[in-house]
Protein backbone atom coordinates (compact mmCIF):
# COMPACT_ATOMS: atom_id res chain seq x y z
CA UNK A 1 0.00 0.00 0.00
CA UNK A 2 2.74 2.55 0.71
CA UNK A 3 4.93 1.93 -2.05
CA UNK A 4 1.43 2.17 -4.26
CA UNK A 5 0.46 5.48 -2.73
CA UNK A 6 4.31 7.30 -2.97
CA UNK A 7 4.75 5.54 -6.47
CA UNK A 8 1.71 7.48 -8.04
CA UNK A 9 3.02 11.02 -7.07
CA UNK A 10 6.46 10.28 -8.86
CA UNK A 11 5.44 11.11 -12.27
CA UNK A 12 6.38 14.48 -12.34
CA UNK A 13 9.99 13.76 -11.10
CA UNK A 14 10.63 10.27 -13.37
CA UNK A 15 9.15 12.59 -16.42
CA UNK A 16 11.78 14.89 -16.05
CA UNK A 17 14.39 13.12 -15.63
CA UNK A 18 13.49 10.77 -18.90
CA UNK A 19 13.27 14.51 -20.46
CA UNK A 20 16.57 15.67 -19.06
CA UNK A 21 18.03 12.12 -20.27
CA UNK A 22 16.22 12.77 -23.93
CA UNK A 23 18.41 16.13 -23.79
CA UNK A 24 21.64 14.62 -23.01
CA UNK A 25 21.35 11.60 -25.58
CA UNK A 26 20.48 14.24 -27.94
CA UNK A 27 19.49 13.22 -31.63
CA UNK A 28 15.36 13.46 -31.80
CA UNK A 29 15.65 12.07 -28.35
CA UNK A 30 15.57 15.90 -27.44
CA UNK A 31 11.71 15.71 -28.24
CA UNK A 32 11.32 13.26 -25.51
CA UNK A 33 9.57 15.96 -23.40
CA UNK A 34 7.23 17.09 -25.87
CA UNK A 35 6.35 13.56 -26.90
CA UNK A 36 5.38 13.11 -23.05
CA UNK A 37 3.72 15.94 -22.76
CA UNK A 38 1.42 14.81 -25.82
CA UNK A 39 1.15 11.34 -24.09
CA UNK A 40 0.05 12.33 -21.24
CA UNK A 41 -3.20 14.95 -22.66
CA UNK A 42 -4.44 11.29 -24.17
CA UNK A 43 -4.00 9.72 -20.74
CA UNK A 44 -5.47 11.81 -19.17
CA UNK A 45 -8.32 12.38 -21.69
CA UNK A 46 -9.13 8.61 -21.75
CA UNK A 47 -9.14 8.67 -17.79
CA UNK A 48 -11.54 11.25 -17.08
CA UNK A 49 -14.38 9.18 -15.76
CA UNK A 50 -12.07 7.70 -13.18
CA UNK A 51 -12.13 9.13 -9.75
CA UNK A 52 -9.79 8.09 -6.59
CA UNK A 53 -9.69 9.91 -3.07
CA UNK A 54 -6.55 10.84 -1.59
CA UNK A 55 -5.45 7.80 0.33
CA UNK A 56 -5.57 9.05 3.90
CA UNK A 57 -6.96 7.87 7.39
CA UNK A 58 -9.50 9.47 9.42
CA UNK A 59 -6.99 11.63 11.03
CA UNK A 60 -5.97 12.89 7.89
CA UNK A 61 -2.77 11.02 8.12
CA UNK A 62 -1.64 9.76 4.69
CA UNK A 63 -0.83 5.80 3.89
CA UNK A 64 2.33 6.58 2.19
CA UNK A 65 5.39 7.35 3.81
CA UNK A 66 4.92 11.61 3.90
CA UNK A 67 8.99 12.18 4.73
CA UNK A 68 8.75 10.50 1.35
CA UNK A 69 6.39 12.44 -0.31
CA UNK A 70 7.26 15.79 1.14
CA UNK A 71 10.82 15.42 -0.06
CA UNK A 72 9.75 14.80 -3.39
CA UNK A 73 8.92 18.14 -3.51
CA UNK A 74 12.51 19.35 -2.34
CA UNK A 75 13.80 17.13 -4.65
CA UNK A 76 12.23 18.56 -8.05
CA UNK A 77 14.52 21.61 -7.24
CA UNK A 78 18.12 19.87 -8.18
CA UNK A 79 16.01 18.57 -11.09
CA UNK A 80 15.13 21.71 -12.48
CA UNK A 81 18.61 23.04 -11.80
CA UNK A 82 19.51 19.51 -13.77
CA UNK A 83 17.18 20.85 -16.55
CA UNK A 84 18.58 23.96 -17.04
CA UNK A 85 21.69 22.68 -17.34
CA UNK A 86 21.21 19.73 -20.28
CA UNK A 87 19.75 22.85 -22.12
CA UNK A 88 22.72 24.89 -21.19
CA UNK A 89 25.06 22.19 -22.33
CA UNK A 90 23.39 21.57 -25.93
CA UNK A 91 23.17 25.53 -26.48
CA UNK A 92 26.98 25.42 -25.96
CA UNK A 93 27.50 22.48 -28.41
CA UNK A 94 25.46 24.06 -30.71
CA UNK A 95 26.87 27.71 -30.91
CA UNK A 96 30.38 26.63 -30.97
CA UNK A 97 28.85 24.33 -33.51
CA UNK A 98 30.28 20.97 -31.92
CA UNK A 99 30.12 18.56 -34.95
CA UNK A 100 27.06 15.76 -34.93
CA UNK A 101 29.01 12.50 -34.60
CA UNK A 102 27.69 9.19 -31.68
CA UNK A 103 30.18 8.99 -28.91
CA UNK A 104 29.22 6.35 -26.20
CA UNK A 105 29.40 7.21 -22.06
CA UNK A 106 30.05 4.19 -20.06
CA UNK A 107 28.56 2.01 -22.96
CA UNK A 108 25.42 4.44 -23.95
CA UNK A 109 25.23 5.42 -26.92
CA UNK A 110 24.44 10.18 -27.65
CA UNK A 111 24.92 12.17 -30.05
CA UNK A 112 27.80 14.65 -29.64
CA UNK A 113 26.08 18.15 -30.89
CA UNK A 114 22.92 19.13 -31.88
CA UNK A 115 20.89 20.03 -34.99
CA UNK A 116 19.18 23.38 -35.01
CA UNK A 117 15.70 21.51 -35.41
CA UNK A 118 16.38 19.09 -32.16
CA UNK A 119 17.79 22.15 -30.24
CA UNK A 120 14.11 23.83 -30.87
CA UNK A 121 12.67 20.27 -29.40
CA UNK A 122 15.12 20.40 -26.71
CA UNK A 123 14.12 23.85 -25.66
CA UNK A 124 10.18 23.37 -25.83
CA UNK A 125 10.95 19.99 -23.50
CA UNK A 126 12.63 22.07 -20.62
CA UNK A 127 10.20 24.84 -21.28
CA UNK A 128 7.10 21.91 -20.96
CA UNK A 129 8.38 20.50 -18.06
CA UNK A 130 9.92 23.84 -16.25
CA UNK A 131 5.82 24.95 -16.31
CA UNK A 132 4.40 21.93 -15.00
CA UNK A 133 7.04 20.88 -12.42
CA UNK A 134 6.16 24.12 -10.96
CA UNK A 135 3.53 22.60 -8.80
CA UNK A 136 5.97 21.50 -6.85
CA UNK A 137 7.03 25.45 -6.46
CA UNK A 138 3.32 26.06 -5.39
CA UNK A 139 2.84 22.93 -2.97
CA UNK A 140 6.14 24.37 -1.17
CA UNK A 141 4.77 28.25 -1.19
CA UNK A 142 2.41 26.96 2.14
CA UNK A 143 5.13 26.26 4.04
CA UNK A 144 6.00 28.78 6.44
CA UNK A 145 9.32 27.04 7.05
CA UNK A 146 11.96 26.05 4.62
CA UNK A 147 9.86 25.05 1.78
CA UNK A 148 8.71 28.45 1.39
CA UNK A 149 12.45 29.37 0.36
CA UNK A 150 12.57 26.35 -1.47
CA UNK A 151 9.37 27.22 -3.22
CA UNK A 152 10.90 30.67 -4.06
CA UNK A 153 13.86 29.25 -5.81
CA UNK A 154 11.74 26.55 -7.91
CA UNK A 155 9.82 29.94 -8.84
CA UNK A 156 13.08 31.83 -9.75
CA UNK A 157 13.95 29.10 -12.45
CA UNK A 158 11.29 29.94 -14.10
CA UNK A 159 11.84 33.87 -13.38
CA UNK A 160 8.82 34.23 -11.39
CA UNK A 161 10.26 34.28 -7.91
CA UNK A 162 7.38 36.74 -7.01
CA UNK A 163 4.40 34.48 -7.26
CA UNK A 164 4.95 32.84 -4.01
CA UNK A 165 4.13 35.87 -2.03
CA UNK A 166 1.51 36.96 -4.87
CA UNK A 167 0.10 32.97 -4.22
CA UNK A 168 -0.08 32.71 -0.54
CA UNK A 169 -1.37 36.64 0.39
CA UNK A 170 -3.04 37.66 -2.44
CA UNK A 171 -4.53 34.85 -4.21
CA UNK A 172 -5.59 32.87 -1.21
CA UNK A 173 -7.06 35.91 0.49
CA UNK A 174 -8.48 37.71 -2.49
CA UNK A 175 -9.44 34.40 -4.32
CA UNK A 176 -12.78 35.36 -6.68
CA UNK A 177 -12.59 39.32 -6.20
CA UNK A 178 -11.54 41.87 -9.25
CA UNK A 179 -8.17 42.38 -6.53
CA UNK A 180 -7.07 38.84 -7.73
CA UNK A 181 -4.90 39.11 -10.20
CA UNK A 182 -4.51 35.29 -10.77
CA UNK A 183 -8.55 34.91 -11.04
CA UNK A 184 -9.97 35.12 -14.53
CA UNK A 185 -12.89 36.91 -15.40
CA UNK A 186 -15.40 35.94 -17.16
CA UNK A 187 -14.63 36.72 -21.29
CA UNK A 188 -10.96 36.73 -20.67
CA UNK A 189 -8.84 34.31 -22.71
CA UNK A 190 -6.25 32.05 -21.30
CA UNK A 191 -3.27 34.24 -23.73
CA UNK A 192 -4.47 37.74 -22.17
CA UNK A 193 -5.18 35.97 -18.39
CA UNK A 194 -0.91 34.53 -18.46
CA UNK A 195 0.14 37.68 -19.50
CA UNK A 196 -1.73 40.35 -17.06
CA UNK A 197 -1.78 37.56 -14.36
CA UNK A 198 1.82 37.23 -14.21
CA UNK A 199 2.40 41.09 -14.19
CA UNK A 200 -0.32 41.86 -11.55
CA UNK A 201 1.16 39.16 -9.04
CA UNK A 202 4.07 40.84 -9.47
CA UNK A 203 3.01 44.42 -8.98
CA UNK A 204 1.50 43.08 -5.69
CA UNK A 205 4.66 41.28 -4.55
CA UNK A 206 6.39 44.84 -5.53
CA UNK A 207 3.71 46.54 -3.39
CA UNK A 208 3.95 44.43 -0.54
CA UNK A 209 8.06 44.75 -0.26
CA UNK A 210 7.29 48.14 -0.76
CA UNK A 211 4.92 49.08 2.43
CA UNK A 212 6.35 46.41 4.50
CA UNK A 213 10.14 48.52 3.67
CA UNK A 214 8.41 52.24 4.53
CA UNK A 215 6.99 50.75 7.71
CA UNK A 216 10.51 49.88 8.77
CA UNK A 217 11.47 53.71 7.35
CA UNK A 218 13.55 52.06 4.77
CA UNK A 219 14.22 53.00 1.18
CA UNK A 220 12.29 50.40 -1.53
CA UNK A 221 15.72 50.00 -3.30
CA UNK A 222 17.41 48.07 -0.53
CA UNK A 223 18.81 44.64 -0.21
CA UNK A 224 16.23 44.09 2.18
CA UNK A 225 13.74 43.87 -0.67
CA UNK A 226 11.87 40.50 -1.36
CA UNK A 227 10.28 41.42 -4.53
CA UNK A 228 14.41 42.55 -5.48
CA UNK A 229 15.83 39.77 -4.00
CA UNK A 230 13.26 37.07 -5.74
CA UNK A 231 14.60 38.48 -9.38
CA UNK A 232 18.11 37.94 -8.37
CA UNK A 233 17.44 34.74 -7.53
CA UNK A 234 17.20 34.46 -11.27
CA UNK A 235 20.52 35.73 -12.09
CA UNK A 236 22.38 32.22 -11.70
CA UNK A 237 20.30 30.95 -14.83
CA UNK A 238 20.80 34.13 -16.55
CA UNK A 239 24.51 34.04 -16.23
CA UNK A 240 24.61 30.39 -17.32
CA UNK A 241 22.68 30.55 -20.59
CA UNK A 242 24.72 34.02 -21.39
CA UNK A 243 27.81 31.82 -20.96
CA UNK A 244 26.25 29.00 -23.07
CA UNK A 245 25.18 31.30 -26.15
CA UNK A 246 25.11 34.52 -25.41
CA UNK A 247 22.03 35.94 -27.39
CA UNK A 248 20.97 32.29 -28.42
CA UNK A 249 21.40 31.21 -24.88
CA UNK A 250 19.48 34.26 -23.67
CA UNK A 251 16.72 33.55 -26.22
CA UNK A 252 16.29 30.28 -25.31
CA UNK A 253 15.64 30.90 -21.47
CA UNK A 254 13.15 33.11 -22.32
CA UNK A 255 11.36 30.82 -24.58
CA UNK A 256 11.59 27.89 -21.30
CA UNK A 257 10.38 30.90 -19.22
CA UNK A 258 7.74 32.32 -21.32
CA UNK A 259 6.04 28.13 -21.67
CA UNK A 260 6.69 27.51 -17.60
CA UNK A 261 4.72 30.76 -16.53
CA UNK A 262 2.51 30.28 -19.16
CA UNK A 263 1.22 26.56 -18.03
CA UNK A 264 1.70 28.43 -14.33
CA UNK A 265 -0.70 30.77 -15.46
CA UNK A 266 -2.98 28.29 -17.08
CA UNK A 267 -3.44 26.39 -14.07
CA UNK A 268 -4.93 29.62 -12.22
CA UNK A 269 -6.82 30.12 -15.54
CA UNK A 270 -8.83 26.90 -15.47
CA UNK A 271 -9.04 26.52 -11.54
CA UNK A 272 -10.87 29.41 -11.10
CA UNK A 273 -12.26 30.97 -14.50
CA UNK A 274 -15.69 33.26 -14.16
CA UNK A 275 -15.99 31.96 -10.43
CA UNK A 276 -17.47 35.29 -8.35
CA UNK A 277 -16.62 35.88 -4.62
CA UNK A 278 -17.88 39.56 -3.16
CA UNK A 279 -17.28 38.66 0.42
CA UNK A 280 -17.12 36.32 3.31
CA UNK A 281 -14.59 33.43 3.69
CA UNK A 282 -13.68 31.25 0.87
CA UNK A 283 -15.71 28.67 0.45
CA UNK A 284 -15.81 25.38 -1.79
CA UNK A 285 -17.76 27.04 -4.44
CA UNK A 286 -15.60 29.41 -5.11
CA UNK A 287 -13.05 26.98 -7.55
CA UNK A 288 -13.09 24.53 -10.23
CA UNK A 289 -11.99 20.83 -9.18
CA UNK A 290 -10.22 18.89 -11.33
CA UNK A 291 -9.68 15.55 -10.55
CA UNK A 292 -9.62 12.79 -12.54
CA UNK A 293 -7.54 10.11 -11.59
CA UNK A 294 -4.53 11.20 -13.67
CA UNK A 295 -4.51 14.61 -12.91
CA UNK A 296 -4.83 14.20 -9.36
CA UNK A 297 -1.87 11.97 -9.26
CA UNK A 298 0.06 14.03 -12.20
CA UNK A 299 -0.47 17.30 -10.44
CA UNK A 300 -0.32 15.93 -6.90
CA UNK A 301 -3.93 17.02 -6.22
CA UNK A 302 -4.08 20.04 -7.24
CA UNK A 303 -6.61 19.54 -8.90
CA UNK A 304 -8.83 19.57 -6.02
CA UNK A 305 -8.53 23.35 -5.77
CA UNK A 306 -12.37 23.53 -3.99
CA UNK A 307 -10.57 22.08 -0.82
CA UNK A 308 -7.53 23.47 -1.06
CA UNK A 309 -8.21 27.17 -1.15
CA UNK A 310 -10.50 26.09 2.16
CA UNK A 311 -7.45 24.63 3.34
CA UNK A 312 -4.66 26.05 2.21
CA UNK A 313 -2.05 24.68 4.15
CA UNK A 314 -3.39 21.51 4.19
CA UNK A 315 -0.96 18.78 2.77
CA UNK A 316 -1.67 17.89 -1.11
CA UNK A 317 -2.46 14.35 0.01
CA UNK A 318 -5.03 15.10 2.23
CA UNK A 319 -7.15 16.98 -0.33
CA UNK A 320 -10.38 15.29 -0.41
CA UNK A 321 -13.59 15.58 -2.84
CA UNK A 322 -15.87 17.98 -1.68
CA UNK A 323 -18.36 17.75 -4.00
CA UNK A 324 -17.63 21.31 -5.24
CA UNK A 325 -18.44 22.46 -8.95
CA UNK A 326 -16.17 20.14 -10.91
CA UNK A 327 -15.37 20.54 -15.22
CA UNK A 328 -15.53 16.37 -15.42
CA UNK A 329 -12.44 16.46 -17.50
CA UNK A 330 -8.63 16.53 -16.56
CA UNK A 331 -5.98 19.31 -16.46
CA UNK A 332 -4.56 18.49 -20.17
CA UNK A 333 -8.04 17.57 -21.75
CA UNK A 334 -9.37 21.26 -20.67
CA UNK A 335 -5.89 22.97 -21.20
CA UNK A 336 -6.14 22.31 -25.01
CA UNK A 337 -9.70 23.35 -24.87
CA UNK A 338 -8.15 26.23 -23.36
CA UNK A 339 -5.89 27.09 -26.18
CA UNK A 340 -9.09 27.71 -28.68
CA UNK A 341 -10.94 30.30 -26.94
CA UNK A 342 -13.78 30.38 -28.78
CA UNK A 343 -14.22 26.69 -27.87
CA UNK A 344 -12.97 27.07 -24.29
CA UNK A 345 -16.25 29.79 -24.12
CA UNK A 346 -18.89 27.22 -25.69
CA UNK A 347 -17.32 24.56 -23.34
CA UNK A 348 -17.21 26.53 -19.84
CA UNK A 349 -20.55 28.43 -21.06
CA UNK A 350 -23.10 25.29 -19.20
CA UNK A 351 -20.58 24.72 -16.28
CA UNK A 352 -21.00 28.61 -15.51
CA UNK A 353 -24.64 29.02 -15.80
CA UNK A 354 -25.10 25.67 -13.58
CA UNK A 355 -22.47 27.91 -11.00
CA UNK A 356 -24.54 30.86 -11.39
CA UNK A 357 -27.66 28.77 -10.90
CA UNK A 358 -26.82 26.48 -8.00
CA UNK A 359 -23.70 28.09 -5.93
CA UNK A 360 -23.66 31.81 -6.53
CA UNK A 361 -25.27 34.67 -4.20
CA UNK A 362 -27.53 37.07 -5.57
CA UNK A 363 -24.49 39.55 -4.87
CA UNK A 364 -22.46 37.52 -7.17
CA UNK A 365 -24.93 37.15 -9.58
CA UNK A 366 -24.93 40.93 -10.18
CA UNK A 367 -21.26 41.25 -10.76
CA UNK A 368 -21.81 38.23 -13.16
CA UNK A 369 -24.45 39.69 -14.89
CA UNK A 370 -22.09 42.59 -15.86
CA UNK A 371 -20.07 40.12 -17.98
CA UNK A 372 -22.88 39.08 -19.84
Amino acid sequence: MKFYVNARYLIVPTMSIIAILGILIGGAYAWVGVALFGLNTVIDTLTKDIHLPADFDDQGESYGTKAFQYGVMYFMLPVFIALQIALAYRIFQFTAATPLQVDLFYGIAYQSGISGINLIGAVLSSGLWAGLGIIYGHELSHNKKEGFLVSRLIMALSGASHFTYAHVYNHHLDLGHEDDPATAPRGRNIYAHAWLSHMGQSLFSYNLEEGRLNKQGKSTLNVDNRWILGYLYSLPSLVLFVWAGGLIGVAALFVVWVIANFLLEALNFMGHYGLIRTQGAVEHRHSWDNDSVFTSWFFIEIGRQCDHHVRGETYFWELDDVEGPNYGIGYFSLFVITLIPALFRRYVEKHLVNWDKNYATEDELAVAAKFS
